[in-house]
Protein backbone atom coordinates (compact mmCIF):
# COMPACT_ATOMS: atom_id res chain seq x y z
CA UNK A 1 0.00 0.00 0.00
CA UNK A 2 1.21 3.57 -0.37
CA UNK A 3 0.87 5.69 2.67
CA UNK A 4 1.64 9.30 2.62
CA UNK A 5 2.40 11.05 5.36
CA UNK A 6 2.53 15.16 5.87
CA UNK A 7 4.59 16.05 9.08
CA UNK A 8 6.38 19.34 10.36
CA UNK A 9 9.61 17.80 10.24
CA UNK A 10 10.82 14.16 9.72
CA UNK A 11 14.51 15.94 9.27
CA UNK A 12 14.60 17.85 12.13
CA UNK A 13 14.19 17.22 15.80
CA UNK A 14 14.94 20.53 16.93
CA UNK A 15 11.86 21.13 19.94
CA UNK A 16 10.11 18.78 17.51
CA UNK A 17 9.55 15.16 19.79
CA UNK A 18 7.01 13.89 17.33
CA UNK A 19 10.08 13.27 15.07
CA UNK A 20 11.49 10.31 17.07
CA UNK A 21 7.88 8.55 17.06
CA UNK A 22 7.20 9.53 13.34
CA UNK A 23 10.72 8.12 12.02
CA UNK A 24 9.77 5.27 14.08
CA UNK A 25 6.26 4.32 12.21
CA UNK A 26 8.34 5.34 9.17
CA UNK A 27 10.88 2.98 9.13
CA UNK A 28 8.29 -0.21 10.15
CA UNK A 29 5.84 0.36 7.47
CA UNK A 30 9.40 0.54 5.05
CA UNK A 31 10.35 -2.81 6.78
CA UNK A 32 6.75 -4.54 6.30
CA UNK A 33 7.18 -3.38 2.15
CA UNK A 34 4.53 -0.25 2.10
CA UNK A 35 5.30 2.29 -0.68
CA UNK A 36 6.35 5.83 1.64
CA UNK A 37 6.64 9.20 0.84
CA UNK A 38 6.71 12.15 3.32
CA UNK A 39 6.70 15.57 2.93
CA UNK A 40 7.42 18.19 5.40
CA UNK A 41 7.15 22.45 4.51
CA UNK A 42 10.30 23.86 3.07
CA UNK A 43 9.99 26.66 5.70
CA UNK A 44 9.16 24.98 8.92
CA UNK A 45 9.84 26.36 12.28
CA UNK A 46 11.96 23.23 13.74
CA UNK A 47 13.97 23.13 10.21
CA UNK A 48 14.63 26.55 10.73
CA UNK A 49 15.96 26.38 13.93
CA UNK A 50 18.17 23.72 13.04
CA UNK A 51 20.34 25.18 10.72
CA UNK A 52 20.88 28.33 13.03
CA UNK A 53 22.22 26.01 15.73
CA UNK A 54 23.77 23.27 13.99
CA UNK A 55 27.00 23.49 13.18
CA UNK A 56 27.22 21.09 10.83
CA UNK A 57 25.01 20.51 7.76
CA UNK A 58 21.70 18.75 9.47
CA UNK A 59 20.25 17.22 6.64
CA UNK A 60 23.77 15.51 5.59
CA UNK A 61 23.77 14.00 9.06
CA UNK A 62 20.09 13.36 9.36
CA UNK A 63 20.43 11.10 6.15
CA UNK A 64 23.99 9.70 7.65
CA UNK A 65 21.55 7.87 10.79
CA UNK A 66 18.77 7.28 8.72
CA UNK A 67 19.78 6.22 5.15
CA UNK A 68 16.32 4.49 4.11
CA UNK A 69 14.24 7.14 5.23
CA UNK A 70 13.54 10.35 2.58
CA UNK A 71 11.57 13.68 3.01
CA UNK A 72 10.29 15.90 0.34
CA UNK A 73 10.28 19.68 0.82
CA UNK A 74 7.12 21.42 -0.26
CA UNK A 75 5.82 24.81 -0.17
CA UNK A 76 2.07 25.14 0.23
CA UNK A 77 1.79 27.82 -2.47
CA UNK A 78 3.73 25.39 -5.12
CA UNK A 79 2.43 21.27 -4.39
CA UNK A 80 0.37 19.76 -6.72
CA UNK A 81 -1.50 17.76 -3.86
CA UNK A 82 -3.44 15.75 -6.80
CA UNK A 83 -0.55 14.97 -8.42
CA UNK A 84 1.23 13.81 -4.51
CA UNK A 85 -1.60 12.31 -3.42
CA UNK A 86 -2.83 9.97 -6.50
CA UNK A 87 -2.70 6.31 -5.48
CA UNK A 88 -2.37 6.77 -1.61
CA UNK A 89 -4.03 4.05 0.19
CA UNK A 90 -3.54 5.46 3.96
CA UNK A 91 -3.10 9.46 4.78
CA UNK A 92 -1.96 11.04 7.60
CA UNK A 93 -1.53 14.57 8.92
CA UNK A 94 0.20 15.89 11.49
CA UNK A 95 -1.74 18.33 13.68
CA UNK A 96 1.61 21.08 13.47
CA UNK A 97 0.51 21.73 9.69
CA UNK A 98 -1.06 24.83 8.03
CA UNK A 99 -4.86 24.58 8.27
CA UNK A 100 -5.12 25.42 4.58
CA UNK A 101 -3.32 22.10 3.68
CA UNK A 102 -5.05 20.57 5.96
CA UNK A 103 -8.30 21.79 4.36
CA UNK A 104 -7.07 20.87 1.03
CA UNK A 105 -6.35 17.51 1.67
CA UNK A 106 -9.91 16.63 3.37
CA UNK A 107 -11.01 18.30 -0.08
CA UNK A 108 -8.31 15.88 -1.91
CA UNK A 109 -10.31 12.45 0.22
CA UNK A 110 -13.87 13.71 -1.33
CA UNK A 111 -13.20 13.49 -4.22
CA UNK A 112 -11.05 10.12 -3.88
CA UNK A 113 -13.31 7.78 -1.61
CA UNK A 114 -10.80 4.71 -2.26
CA UNK A 115 -8.05 6.17 0.04
CA UNK A 116 -7.97 7.06 3.94
CA UNK A 117 -7.34 9.70 5.28
CA UNK A 118 -6.76 10.19 9.53
CA UNK A 119 -5.26 13.35 11.45
CA UNK A 120 -2.72 12.59 14.13
CA UNK A 121 -2.67 14.98 17.03
CA UNK A 122 0.46 14.86 19.73
CA UNK A 123 0.20 18.14 20.96
CA UNK A 124 -1.47 19.71 23.64
CA UNK A 125 -3.29 22.63 22.10
CA UNK A 126 -6.40 20.86 21.77
CA UNK A 127 -6.81 22.24 25.93
CA UNK A 128 -4.12 24.81 26.19
CA UNK A 129 -5.27 26.78 22.13
CA UNK A 130 -8.99 25.00 20.82
CA UNK A 131 -9.00 28.22 18.96
CA UNK A 132 -5.90 27.10 16.99
CA UNK A 133 -7.69 23.29 16.36
CA UNK A 134 -10.71 24.81 15.44
CA UNK A 135 -9.20 26.33 12.08
CA UNK A 136 -8.58 22.50 11.42
CA UNK A 137 -11.27 21.37 8.57
CA UNK A 138 -11.56 17.95 9.64
CA UNK A 139 -15.06 16.85 7.90
CA UNK A 140 -13.73 14.72 5.12
CA UNK A 141 -11.15 13.05 7.59
CA UNK A 142 -12.22 9.13 8.22
CA UNK A 143 -11.09 10.10 12.17
CA UNK A 144 -8.18 11.06 14.36
CA UNK A 145 -5.47 9.68 15.95
CA UNK A 146 -4.83 11.39 19.28
CA UNK A 147 -1.92 10.32 21.68
CA UNK A 148 -4.03 9.59 24.75
CA UNK A 149 -7.40 9.32 25.68
CA UNK A 150 -7.83 13.06 27.01
CA UNK A 151 -7.33 14.31 23.94
CA UNK A 152 -9.13 12.10 22.27
CA UNK A 153 -12.32 12.92 24.89
CA UNK A 154 -11.42 16.24 23.87
CA UNK A 155 -12.00 16.15 20.01
CA UNK A 156 -15.24 13.95 21.15
CA UNK A 157 -16.94 16.98 23.51
CA UNK A 158 -15.74 19.77 20.90
CA UNK A 159 -17.52 17.51 17.65
CA UNK A 160 -14.29 18.44 15.97
CA UNK A 161 -14.33 14.07 14.87
CA UNK A 162 -17.04 11.76 15.65
CA UNK A 163 -13.97 8.97 15.14
CA UNK A 164 -11.03 9.50 17.57
CA UNK A 165 -8.61 6.86 18.30
CA UNK A 166 -5.77 6.85 20.54
CA UNK A 167 -3.01 6.15 19.37
CA UNK A 168 0.04 6.39 21.61
CA UNK A 169 3.75 7.05 20.97
CA UNK A 170 5.83 4.32 21.40
CA UNK A 171 10.18 3.69 21.10
CA UNK A 172 11.90 3.05 18.12
CA UNK A 173 13.88 0.16 19.50
CA UNK A 174 15.89 0.29 15.65
CA UNK A 175 17.55 3.57 17.43
CA UNK A 176 16.62 3.56 20.97
CA UNK A 177 18.02 0.33 22.71
CA UNK A 178 20.35 -0.42 25.42
CA UNK A 179 24.41 0.62 24.31
CA UNK A 180 27.31 -0.74 26.01
CA UNK A 181 29.73 1.77 27.27
CA UNK A 182 32.64 1.31 28.61
CA UNK A 183 32.85 5.06 30.21
CA UNK A 184 30.57 6.74 32.61
CA UNK A 185 30.50 10.57 32.60
CA UNK A 186 28.26 11.57 35.09
CA UNK A 187 25.61 10.50 37.91
CA UNK A 188 22.23 11.63 35.88
CA UNK A 189 21.42 13.23 32.77
CA UNK A 190 18.26 14.78 31.55
CA UNK A 191 17.44 15.51 27.79
CA UNK A 192 14.09 18.16 27.63
CA UNK A 193 13.60 21.46 26.07
CA UNK A 194 12.83 23.95 28.75
CA UNK A 195 9.97 25.45 26.75
CA UNK A 196 7.67 28.12 28.03
CA UNK A 197 7.65 28.16 31.18
CA UNK A 198 5.45 25.38 31.35
CA UNK A 199 7.83 23.18 33.71
CA UNK A 200 10.23 25.99 35.02
CA UNK A 201 8.91 25.21 38.44
CA UNK A 202 9.32 21.36 38.38
CA UNK A 203 12.71 21.63 36.73
CA UNK A 204 13.82 23.62 39.93
CA UNK A 205 12.55 20.96 42.16
CA UNK A 206 12.94 17.69 40.43
CA UNK A 207 16.40 18.74 39.04
CA UNK A 208 18.18 21.47 39.80
CA UNK A 209 17.44 21.34 43.80
CA UNK A 210 17.86 17.63 44.27
CA UNK A 211 21.28 17.43 42.35
CA UNK A 212 22.77 20.53 44.24
CA UNK A 213 21.62 18.79 47.95
CA UNK A 214 23.92 15.57 46.58
CA UNK A 215 26.30 17.14 45.12
CA UNK A 216 26.08 14.87 41.65
CA UNK A 217 28.13 14.89 38.30
CA UNK A 218 24.53 15.98 36.18
CA UNK A 219 24.43 17.23 32.27
CA UNK A 220 20.93 18.61 30.49
CA UNK A 221 20.62 18.72 26.69
CA UNK A 222 17.76 20.83 25.24
CA UNK A 223 17.34 24.08 24.00
CA UNK A 224 15.15 27.42 24.76
CA UNK A 225 16.67 27.81 28.47
CA UNK A 226 16.46 31.45 29.03
CA UNK A 227 19.51 32.74 30.62
CA UNK A 228 17.87 32.62 34.13
CA UNK A 229 17.36 28.87 33.78
CA UNK A 230 21.32 28.88 32.41
CA UNK A 231 22.45 30.44 35.45
CA UNK A 232 20.10 28.28 37.73
CA UNK A 233 21.72 25.06 36.07
CA UNK A 234 25.38 26.60 36.67
CA UNK A 235 24.99 27.81 40.37
CA UNK A 236 23.77 23.66 40.83
CA UNK A 237 26.79 21.94 39.05
CA UNK A 238 25.14 21.27 36.57
CA UNK A 239 26.63 21.22 32.97
CA UNK A 240 24.22 22.41 29.89
CA UNK A 241 24.91 20.43 26.89
CA UNK A 242 22.73 22.75 23.89
CA UNK A 243 21.27 20.72 21.26
CA UNK A 244 21.51 16.93 20.37
CA UNK A 245 19.99 15.07 17.61
CA UNK A 246 17.70 12.42 18.73
CA UNK A 247 19.05 9.76 17.36
CA UNK A 248 22.41 10.43 19.74
CA UNK A 249 19.79 9.68 22.97
CA UNK A 250 20.79 6.34 23.67
CA UNK A 251 24.39 6.87 23.40
CA UNK A 252 24.21 9.67 25.64
CA UNK A 253 21.91 7.49 27.74
CA UNK A 254 24.64 5.00 27.93
CA UNK A 255 27.40 7.58 29.67
CA UNK A 256 25.16 8.07 32.55
CA UNK A 257 23.55 6.02 35.97
CA UNK A 258 20.33 7.82 35.51
CA UNK A 259 18.31 9.93 34.51
CA UNK A 260 14.66 11.69 35.24
CA UNK A 261 11.32 12.56 33.77
CA UNK A 262 9.72 16.40 34.26
CA UNK A 263 5.93 16.45 32.89
CA UNK A 264 5.27 19.66 31.24
CA UNK A 265 2.33 21.45 33.50
CA UNK A 266 -0.57 20.90 31.04
CA UNK A 267 0.12 16.72 31.20
CA UNK A 268 0.07 16.61 34.56
CA UNK A 269 -2.50 18.60 35.58
CA UNK A 270 -5.37 18.72 33.17
CA UNK A 271 -4.26 15.55 30.46
CA UNK A 272 -3.50 12.64 32.56
CA UNK A 273 -2.16 9.75 31.34
CA UNK A 274 0.41 11.26 28.49
CA UNK A 275 3.78 10.66 29.44
CA UNK A 276 5.15 12.36 26.03
CA UNK A 277 8.07 10.40 24.46
CA UNK A 278 10.76 10.82 26.93
CA UNK A 279 10.40 7.70 29.25
CA UNK A 280 9.45 5.17 26.50
CA UNK A 281 12.91 6.46 25.10
CA UNK A 282 14.62 6.21 28.20
CA UNK A 283 13.16 2.45 29.44
CA UNK A 284 13.81 1.52 25.81
CA UNK A 285 17.32 2.40 26.53
CA UNK A 286 17.75 0.50 29.75
CA UNK A 287 18.86 3.60 31.81
CA UNK A 288 16.85 4.15 35.11
CA UNK A 289 14.09 6.44 35.37
CA UNK A 290 12.28 8.41 38.09
CA UNK A 291 9.78 10.83 37.08
CA UNK A 292 8.09 13.32 38.94
CA UNK A 293 4.34 12.50 39.29
CA UNK A 294 1.71 12.30 36.36
CA UNK A 295 -0.91 9.56 36.24
CA UNK A 296 -0.40 6.74 34.27
CA UNK A 297 -4.54 6.82 34.41
CA UNK A 298 -4.22 4.35 30.86
CA UNK A 299 -1.77 2.18 32.62
CA UNK A 300 1.23 2.23 30.38
CA UNK A 301 3.58 1.29 32.38
CA UNK A 302 4.04 -0.02 36.06
CA UNK A 303 4.92 2.51 38.32
CA UNK A 304 7.68 1.35 40.68
CA UNK A 305 8.75 -1.28 38.75
CA UNK A 306 9.46 0.23 35.43
CA UNK A 307 10.33 3.84 37.06
CA UNK A 308 10.42 5.04 40.37
CA UNK A 309 7.97 8.07 41.07
CA UNK A 310 8.74 11.01 43.13
CA UNK A 311 5.84 13.12 44.85
CA UNK A 312 7.97 16.18 45.95
CA UNK A 313 11.87 17.26 45.45
CA UNK A 314 12.71 15.55 48.77
CA UNK A 315 11.35 11.86 47.37
CA UNK A 316 13.41 12.80 44.31
CA UNK A 317 16.40 13.28 46.39
CA UNK A 318 16.08 9.76 48.26
CA UNK A 319 14.88 7.81 44.71
CA UNK A 320 18.32 9.08 43.55
CA UNK A 321 20.15 8.46 46.28
CA UNK A 322 18.82 4.99 46.20
CA UNK A 323 19.34 4.37 42.38
CA UNK A 324 23.10 5.48 42.63
CA UNK A 325 23.79 3.30 45.69
CA UNK A 326 21.83 0.22 44.68
CA UNK A 327 23.05 -2.10 41.58
CA UNK A 328 20.66 -4.10 41.98
CA UNK A 329 17.47 -1.37 42.04
CA UNK A 330 19.09 -0.11 39.19
CA UNK A 331 19.26 -3.30 37.18
CA UNK A 332 15.91 -4.13 38.34
CA UNK A 333 14.17 -0.86 36.87
CA UNK A 334 16.20 -1.41 33.69
CA UNK A 335 15.09 -5.30 33.14
CA UNK A 336 11.17 -4.16 33.74
CA UNK A 337 11.17 -0.88 31.84
CA UNK A 338 12.46 -2.80 28.91
CA UNK A 339 10.92 -5.54 28.88
CA UNK A 340 7.51 -3.43 29.21
CA UNK A 341 8.94 -1.49 26.31
CA UNK A 342 9.55 -4.60 24.17
CA UNK A 343 6.45 -6.10 25.33
CA UNK A 344 3.89 -3.12 24.24
CA UNK A 345 5.25 0.32 23.30
CA UNK A 346 7.26 -0.43 20.19
CA UNK A 347 6.62 1.60 16.72
CA UNK A 348 6.00 -2.23 15.81
CA UNK A 349 3.14 -2.51 18.33
CA UNK A 350 1.66 0.78 16.71
CA UNK A 351 1.80 0.04 13.26
CA UNK A 352 -0.16 -3.18 14.23
CA UNK A 353 -2.44 -0.89 15.65
CA UNK A 354 -2.78 1.61 12.57
CA UNK A 355 -3.43 -1.05 10.23
CA UNK A 356 -6.16 -2.44 12.48
CA UNK A 357 -7.74 1.08 12.24
CA UNK A 358 -7.09 1.20 8.53
CA UNK A 359 -8.50 -2.37 7.96
CA UNK A 360 -11.47 -1.44 9.76
CA UNK A 361 -12.58 1.76 7.80
CA UNK A 362 -11.77 0.08 4.49
CA UNK A 363 -14.32 -2.34 5.35
CA UNK A 364 -16.73 -0.06 6.36
CA UNK A 365 -16.81 -0.82 10.35
CA UNK A 366 -17.29 2.15 12.78
CA UNK A 367 -16.83 -0.33 15.76
CA UNK A 368 -13.09 0.30 15.90
CA UNK A 369 -11.91 -0.30 19.35
CA UNK A 370 -10.51 3.02 20.43
CA UNK A 371 -8.82 3.62 23.87
CA UNK A 372 -6.93 0.40 23.96
CA UNK A 373 -2.76 -0.15 24.08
Amino acid sequence: MRVVIFTHSLVSDWNHGNAHFLRGIASELLSRGHELDIFEPCDGWSLQNLFAEATNNPIDDFYRAFPHLSSQFYSLDEIDLHAELDGAGLILVHEWNEPELVRRIGEFRARHPSCRLLFHDTHHRSLTDPSAMRRYYLRHYDGVLAYGNSIRDIYLAAGWSNRVWTWHEAADIRIFRPRPSSVIEGDLVWIGNWGDGERAEELREFLIEPVKALGLKARVYGVRYPERALKDLADAGIEYAGWIPNYRVPEIFARFRATIHVPRRPYTRALPGIPTIRPFEALACGIPLISAPWDDCEGLFTPGRDYLVASTGGEMQQHLRSVLASPDLAQSLRNHGLETIRRRHTCAHRVDELMHIYNALTAGSVAVSIGGH
